[in-house]
C-alpha cells in the first residue's frame, strides 16, 4: 500500500528538467528561423545578381574577342577612288585677259565712244582726251624740224660753193697764179661749213625726235581697246579728269573695263586630300547655278603647282570645250571630275 502512494506521488511530481530543456528549446528556435532565413535570402541576392551580371561580362568578351576576329578577318585591297566615282568642286568662271582701260597721261575727258555691253575690236578709239595743248606742242616740233631741215639746205648751198672756190684756188695755185694763203683760207671754209653742215643735220635728228616725241603725246590722247573683247563697265564720263594714277579728289583712274570672252574659263578649288584624283586634260562636267539643268562638257587645262595654306586647297583650272554666249565672266560654277574606269583599272593592277 506504502508503495503504491509511493508511486503515486512521484508520478504528480513535477519534472523541472524537461520543463528547463523545453522553455530552451522553445527560446532558440526564433533565433534559428531568423539565421535561416538570412541565409536563404542572401543566397538568393547572391543568385540574382550573378545573373544580372553575366550578360555584361558576356557581352565584355564578345566586345574582346571582336578585334581579334577582325584581326583574322583578310583584308581587302584598297580600292582605287576613281573606279569608285566622280569628285565634285565649286569655283567661278573666270576671264583670263580683263583689262581696265585708262590713260597714259593726266586729262580731262571730252568724248566716251563705248557703253556696257559694246564688243570692241583691237586698237578701237573708246574715249579722248582735250589734246588742245598736245596739238599746240606737236605744231611747234615740226616747225623747229621744219627750220632745223632749213638751216640744213642753207649750209648745204654754201658748202658747195665754198668746195667750188677752194677747188679753183687749188688750180690756180698749181699754175702758180695763187698764193698759199688763198688755198688755206678756201679749204678752212669747207671745212667749216663742213661742220656746220653735221652740226645741222644733228639739230634736224632731234627736232625730228622731238616731233615724234608730240605726235606719240597727242596719240595718248586717244584711248584705244588694248585687245578685242566686250565692255562690261563704263567707269568715266565726259567732263571728268582722268589719271594713270590716283591723285585724290575726284580723279579717275580707268575709262572702262574690256573683257575678251575667248579667254573664258573655270577655277575651281580642290581640296589637297584629293588632288590626286585630278589629272591634266582630264574630263569634266561644268554645271552653271543659272543653269543647274545645262550640263556643259569641259577639261583640266593645269593644276596651278601651289597650295592655300589657309583653306587647304588647290586651284585648277578647267577649259569649256565649246564657248556660248550664255557664260558669263563671275558666275558660280560646279563641275564634276569624270572618273576613268580603265585609267583606274590599270592603276589598280599596278599596285
Amino acid at each position: 500500500m506504502s508503495e503504491d502512494k509511493s508511486k503515486l506521488l512521484r508520478s504528480l511530481t513535477i519534472d523541472r528538467s524537461a520543463g528547463k530543456a523545453e522553455r530552451s528549446g522553445s527560446r532558440w528556435l526564433p533565433i534559428s528561423l531568423v539565421i535561416i532565413i538570412c541565409v536563404v535570402g542572401f543566397a538568393a541576392f547572391a543568385a540574382f545578381e550573378f545573373h544580372r551580371q553575366d550578360p555584361t561580362k558576356e557581352g565584355a568578351s564578345r566586345t574582346a574577342q571582336q578585334p581579334v576576329a577582325q584581326a583574322q578577318a583578310p583584308q581587302q585591297p584598297p580600292t582605287n577612288s576613281k573606279a569608285t566615282g566622280s569628285l565634285a568642286a565649286s569655283g567661278y568662271v573666270v576671264a583670263r585677259r580683263k583689262a581696265t582701260v585708262a590713260a597714259e597721261i593726266t586729262g580731262k575727258v571730252v568724248e566716251v565712244f563705248i557703253d556696257e555691253g559694246m564688243t570692241v575690236t583691237e586698237g578701237q578709239v573708246v574715249a579722248r582726251l582735250d589734246s588742245v595743248l598736245a596739238e599746240r606742242d606737236y605744231e611747234l616740233a615740226r616747225s623747229r624740224a621744219e627750220t632745223a631741215n632749213a638751216a640744213i639746205a642753207a649750209i648745204a648751198a654754201d658748202l658747195e660753193d665754198a668746195t667750188r672756190i677752194m677747188t679753183r684756188v687749188q688750180t690756180l695755185s698749181q699754175k702758180n697764179f695763187a698764193t698759199e694763203a688763198d688755198l688755206t683760207k678756201a679749204q678752212a671754209r669747207v671745212g667749216v661749213l663742213n661742220a656746220q653742215m653735221r652740226q645741222a643735220q644733228s639739230q634736224f635728228e632731234t627736232a625730228k625726235i622731238d616731233a615724234r616725241r608730240s605726235a606719240s603725246m597727242l596719240d595718248k590722247h586717244q584711248i584705244r581697246a588694248p585687245f578685242a573683247g566686250v565692255v562690261i563697265d563704263r567707269s568715266a564720263q565726259p567732263g571728268e579728269m582722268i589719271s594713270p594714277m590716283s591723285v585724290g579728289g575726284y580723279t579717275r583712274t580707268g575709262i572702262c573695263t574690256i573683257v575678251d570672252m575667248d579667254s573664258i574659263e573655270i577655277e575651281v578649288d580642290v581640296n589637297e586630300a584629293f588632288i590626286g584624283r585630278v589629272v591634266a586634260g582630264g574630263a569634266v562636267n561644268a554645271m552653271l547655278d543659272a543653269y543647274p539643268d545645262w550640263t556643259i562638257p569641259a577639261s583640266v587645262i593645269a593644276i596651278v603647282p601651289t597650295a592655300n595654306r589657309e583653306k587647304a586647297t588647290v586651284k585648277v583650272r578647267i577649259r569649256f570645250d565649246k564657248k556660248d554666249p550664255r557664260i558669263l565672266p563671275d558666275m558660280a560654277v560646279k563641275v564634276n571630275f569624270l572618273a576613268d574606269v580603265k585609267d583606274a583599272t590599270k592603276t589598280t593592277a599596278a599596285n
